[in-house]
């Protein structure tokens, strides 16, 4: 309410006052502005999509995915070198023995108990007609090839299988000298004992044989021979 006009709109009443336009009777309020319309949604930007691990779970329809298949590996066989062998393995040129298990050179077999046996009774008269000296020194010549005079003479052979090889003349040493004097040290009780190991063991060692680690083998072609 004023006594003079404020401006377009103000009106006078009947008091002679001015009134804003609010107040007139006949006042109508104007429309509210529309709200404003949002902004436009901006474009996904362009290139290829993100790399990165596909999402986990099963593929789309609810499907397991197929196996994969992979060829199984190659079985592998190792072969030993000589000696105890694993089941039914055995290098070229050799075989398994179906009696001790050894692998031996094929055209050797190992020795019989007979002749075995033979070759302990033929050392005596190979002694005495070479007169004792004569036999020692024989078997100081034959040792490098893995023999004694008897064992010579009946076609036999002393094979090492933990190298595979025949036994040298140092593992014959052994045998023949520090082997014989074990055997020795009980007189018939320790040759017994060595008898029944050489009847009994699957690969006829002697008391002397163990200790050398050799075993007797019939080598009638002369295979070893090289």
């Amino acid at each position: 309410m004023s006594d003079v006009s404020q401006g377009p709109g103000w009106w006078m009443a009947s008091d002679g006052k001015w009134y804003p336009p609010e107040q007139h009777p006949d006042y109508v309020a104007p429309a509210p502005p529309p709200p404003a319309a949002p902004p436009p949604a901006s474009p996904p930007p362009a290139g290829p999509p993100p790399a990165g691990p596909p999402p986990a779970g099963p593929p789309p329809g609810g499907a397991e995915p197929p196996p994969t298949w992979a060829p199984p590996p190659a079985p592998t066989s190792p072969v030993p070198a000589y000696g105890p062998p694993m089941a039914g393995a055995a290098p070229p040129g050799m075989y398994v023995d179906a009696q001790s298990g050894l692998v031996l050179p094929q055209g050797v077999v190992l020795a019989s108990v007979g002749r075995r046996i033979g070759a302990y009774f033929l050392a005596i008269p190979l002694a005495i007609v070479t007169l004792g000296i004569g036999y020692v020194i024989w078997g100081l010549i034959v040792w490098g090839r893995g023999q004694t005079p008897a064992l010579q003479v009946l076609g036999m052979r002393c094979w090492r299988p933990e190298t595979g090889r025949v036994a040298e003349w140092g593992w014959m040493a052994l045998r023949e000298v520090v082997g014989r004097l074990v055997e020795s040290l009980l007189a018939i009780i320790t040759s017994l004992v060595s008898f029944i190991l050489m009847l009994t063991n699957k690969d006829r060692k002697c008391l002397h044989d163990m200790i050398a680690g050799t075993v007797v083998l019939h080598d009638p072609g002369k295979v070893l021979a090289g």
